[in-house]
């Protein structure tokens, strides 16, 4: 009975060997972008050059998205921009040559592979939002915009009423400024006549002499 379970652990093993251990070589047809998820909304980490060779770990199954490793990192590629070499020529990786290149059907998850792979990526820190999938988060981000966009609107607004209310201040200041200066130049000339004409007067009032002299005084001879 011992021996029997010993075979049927081996057994096991030997079937599970061959899927941890599948992967297939694989080319780069483009400069392309490899990828943190598999969509081109997910932050790049690195490019492949042209022709440059990858190991392809597995591919999603409900579309044409492989995780590839690639000079020791990790990362997503459209299988449009990957070759392998079937039958000694070189086909795109599509679902129907998964199985006959050995390619293993996977899944993908945001928090697993960004644990893995991604802990000392700026983008790391966002994965909550990115683990709802990349359109959420881009409409999150958009509407973070929208609300960032309409605040600095309404500071903006702010800023010119301020500045209108200071310049409609400046303006009633500088009209009480001029109508003082006007009134103090204006009682100035009204000063300045009031002067003149009291210097007329004094010119225009007859010499005392001529009201005090009397007869035989003797100033009344000069």
């Amino acid at each position: 009975m011992k021996n029997l379970f010993v075979k049927i652990a081996a057994a096991g093993m030997l079937m599970l060997a061959p899927a941890i251990a599948q992967a297939a070589e694989g080319y780069s047809t483009a400069n392309v972008n490899m990828r943190a998820g598999p969509s081109t909304r997910y932050p790049a980490v690195a490019v492949i050059p042209a022709g440059s060779s990858v190991e392809i770990r597995g591919c999603l199954s409900e579309v044409n998205w492989c995780d590839v490793e690639f000079y020791g990192g990790r990362g997503w590629v459209s299988g449009q921009y990957v070759q392998a070499l079937y039958q000694q020529r070189r086909v795109y990786v599509g679902p129907q040559y998964y199985r006959p290149l050995g390619i293993p059907m996977i899944r993908f998850s945001v928090d697993n592979y960004w644990d893995r792979y991604y802990r000392n990526r700026d983008f790391y820190r966002d994965r909550d939002r990115w683990s709802r999938g990349p359109d959420y988060y881009y409409r999150d981000r958009d509407n973070r915009d929208r609300d960032r966009d309409r605040d600095n609107r309404d500071r903006d607004r702010n800023w010119r009423e301020r500045d209108g209310d200071r310049d409609g201040r400046d303006r009633d200041r500088d009209w009480r400024d001029d109508n003082q200066r006007n009134d103090r130049q204006r009682d100035d000339r009204q000063r300045g006549e009031r002067q003149r004409d009291d210097r007329r007067g004094d010119d225009r009032r007859p010499d005392r002499r001529n009201f005090d002299c009397r007869p035989g005084d003797p100033s009344c001879d000069e």
